[in-house]
């Protein structure tokens, strides 16, 4: 499950806004600004999966552990390392 503060950290890492992750997931403004609240709110589990496979497609890797969570973008294989 993607928190809020795995989805603010890669949106940082790609350079994206709100707006275009959630064009990218196809969820609407709202629910992604929901879903990157630190105020708990009930978020769609659709929303939360939209957002994950949005991120995962762009090179995004999901990281979470009982000691903490993060994130980790991969390198393109056309790219210098």
């Amino acid at each position: 499950m993607i928190t809020a503060r795995q989805s603010r950290a890669a949106r940082a890492l790609l350079g994206w806004t709100q707006e275009t992750l959630a064009d990218k997931a196809r969820v609407s403004l709202t629910a992604l600004k929901r879903l990157e609240s630190e105020n708990g709110f009930d978020v769609f589990e659709t929303t939360r999966d939209g957002v994950r496979r949005a991120l995962e497609s762009a090179g995004i890797v999901l990281l979470s552990t009982e000691k903490g969570e993060g994130v980790l973008l991969l390198h393109q294989a056309d790219q210098p390392g």
